[in-house]
Parts: structure tokens; sequence; C-alpha cells
């Protein structure tokens, strides 16, 4: 039985600017033919550089990258030919991207464009996305824990891998999008009694007649955050807890 020919998805790797510095190592990379050294040019530790790789590789289907055995230098790493059109793409995309927010720029009477704007190419089922900037950063082991502010100053605290924030380039000041499943989001009258990570209040704005039951709390002027009370006895305006870990929060650059 003939096997079907797996083609290259570009649109699925390039959902980022040109910038990505996932890119910027397969850029590296074409040039030195060594992870290491690619790894270096980026900033990155070896072990974030093949995350990146090995990321960009399950999204676009295909082997970016293949080793190089022997020859003068021991071998080394180089670009497949899908990794070398996955560049080229990222180089096209790049300047049409540029030129189209150029365009979008000048059609808004040189307003500036509101940030969501720039996060409505990503579609998720995470209930909960909110626009953040990132206040603090503190590294343990292989682990980051990522203070963010929302812009109501409500600041919350997410767990990620060391790899994952040196590929996102994290530091005081970059602006990120705050990810969190519904599910992931418990709410109650009473403040927990061992609370996790990320503890907020606000009051009912909506609740479900379904058990247990789905909750729309407005934690800010314009923030809402949707969780599920496992307890009967919350009301409509009723001023409520909600709290999730830090494990729960993804990250993602706007």
């Amino acid at each position: 039985m003939a096997t079907a020919k797996k083609t290259l998805r570009v649109s699925q790797a390039l959902g980022h600017a040109i910038t990505d510095k996932r890119l910027q190592i397969l850029r590296s990379l074409s040039k030195a033919g060594s992870i290491s050294q690619a790894a270096r040019d980026a900033g990155v530790s070896y072990k974030a550089a093949w995350q990146a790789i090995d990321t960009l590789s399950n999204l676009s289907g295909l082997a970016l990258v293949e080793k190089v055995v022997g020859g003068a230098g021991g071998g080394g790493t180089r670009l497949t030919q899908a990794g070398q059109q996955l560049l080229d793409a990222a180089q096209r995309l790049g300047s049409a991207r540029k030129q189209l927010m150029a365009n979008i720029q000048q059609s808004a009477t040189h307003q500036a464009l509101p940030k969501a704007s720039l996060a409505l190419t990503f579609r998720t089922s995470m209930r909960n996305q909110f626009l953040a900037e990132v206040t603090k950063l503190n590294i343990s082991g292989g682990l980051a824990w990522v203070t963010v502010q929302l812009p109501d100053s409500t600041q919350w605290v997410a767990k990620i891998t060391r790899e994952s924030a040196q590929l996102l380039d994290l530091q005081a000041g970059v602006e990120v999008m705050v990810w969190c499943k519904a599910t992931a989001v418990g709410m109650s009258r009473q403040a927990p009694v061992a609370p996790p990570a990320n503890v907020v209040s606000g009051k009912v704005k909506r609740k479900s007649r379904s058990e247990p039951a789905e909750i729309s709390l407005q934690i800010g002027p314009n923030l809402n955050l949707i969780g599920f009370a496992a307890h009967p006895g919350i009301n409509t305006g009723d001023s409520v807890y909600a709290f999730f870990e830090d494990s729960s929060l993804v990250l993602a650059l706007v």
C-alpha cells in the first residue's frame, strides 16, 4: 500500500514573526552547521536549541535538520530541504507581514493599533486569555517563575521551563499573552485555606445552571475570568475568590 507523501505545513510552523528565536536558531544552524554554535548565537542553552527544533518539526510535520557524519570537520548538523524551505517561507512571510502592518497602521489615521489586534492570529481552546507584561523572572534549576502584570495591575505567577523562558527571551518589560484553561480555575466564597500560587477576587458576573457551575468573574473594569465552583450557594453579584496553580498558566509572545 502506497504511503501518502508528507508535505511541509508552513502555515502551522510560522505563526509568529520572523524574529522568532526558534527561526533564529534554524538560520544560525544553516550557516554554522552546529547545534552548539546555533545555541550560542541565539543566547540559549544547547537543550533549548533542540527544544526549538523539535517544536518546529512537530508543527511543520517534517524533519527540519539531519546529522552529517564524517568529513573534515568530523560531522555536524544541517538543515534538510524542508528546513531550508521553511526559512525561505519565513523570510517572505516576514516581508509581507511588515508591509501589511504598515498599510493597516497608515489606514488607521496614524492611531496606534489596539494591542488585542496583535493576538488575533491565535485560536485556542483556552477560555481565559489576557494581555500582560512581565515584571519579574526567577530561574532555579530547570524551572522559571515568571511574574506578569495585567492591565489592572493584578499580578500572577506562571511556572515554565528554563528553556521556554530562554526561547521566549523573557525579561521585565516583555509583553505576553497569558492563557489559562477555565477548568484549571476554582472558585469559592471563602479564600482557600492552603492557597495555590495565584488567588484573585471579584464579583460574579454570570453563572451557569450546570454542576459544577461555570462562573464568569469580573476581576477588573474590563477583565473577566472563567472558572468553576464545585459548591452551591454562589449567586450573581457575590464576591468570590478564584484560584489556580502557577503551572496552569501558559505564556505566549504577542
